[in-house]
């Protein structure tokens, strides 16, 4: 019992210790030149005097911390206008792909214009226009070819039924001449023979 007193109370101050060690290194950590203008604040207001409800600083460690924002502030300015640089040269680059881009879109619907399109008479015709137009053609002299068949058919059927009728005319003028011949001739013989009649009673 005697040897765990002295134990206890040992324990007890090391674990009391223990936070002011842990402070002393944070505040170890911190420096007014080096690290973040946080950490340069944090010591500062750490390593100051306390008075009353007042903390008291040193003027150089505050001039100092004037130079390190400063420096900070200009380090951040120069950040700032090499970023907007970067921002307006990228703006320029983006906007001299959007007027390529544009042209390229420009020229792509006009190929793909003239690829659906055909030149005809001087005229741009869509393909679907110009093929309508040349089977429409077609479809015309089509019907125009089929209409001169048919006139040339009823044509020769006409010329071939006049020439029959011809014939047949000629036939019948042919039989009607030799008729006429005839009877003209044995007109001729009776008259002759009224004449030698004649003759012989004289």
């Amino acid at each position: 019992m005697t040897l765990l007193r002295p134990i206890a109370i040992t324990l007890f101050t090391f674990l009391l210790s223990l936070p002011t060690f842990s402070q002393d290194d944070t505040e170890d950590k911190l420096s007014l030149n080096e690290g973040s203008l946080d950490n340069q604040f944090e010591y500062v207001i750490q390593r100051s005097n306390n008075y009353q409800d007042y903390k008291v600083v040193k003027k150089t460690w505050l001039y100092a911390l004037k130079a390190h924002t400063l420096d900070s502030l200009k380090a951040v300015q120069k950040d700032l206008s090499e970023t907007q640089i970067n921002v307006e040269q990228q703006a320029g680059e983006i906007a001299s792909l959007k007027s390529n881009l544009n042209e390229t879109q420009n020229t792509l619907d006009l190929t793909n214009k003239e690829k659906d399109s055909m030149q005809f008479l001087g005229l741009q015709l869509s393909k679907q226009t110009y093929n309508t137009f040349i089977w429409s053609v077609i479809g015309g002299l089509l019907v125009f070819l089929l209409f001169f068949i048919y006139k040339f058919r009823n044509s020769n059927s006409v010329t071939k039924e006049a020439k029959r009728m011809l014939a047949e005319i000629e036939e019948e003028f042919e039989e009607h001449r030799q008729t006429a011949l005839k009877r003209e001739q044995k007109v001729r013989r009776q008259l002759q023979d009224e004449i030698n009649k004649q003759k012989a009673s004289v």
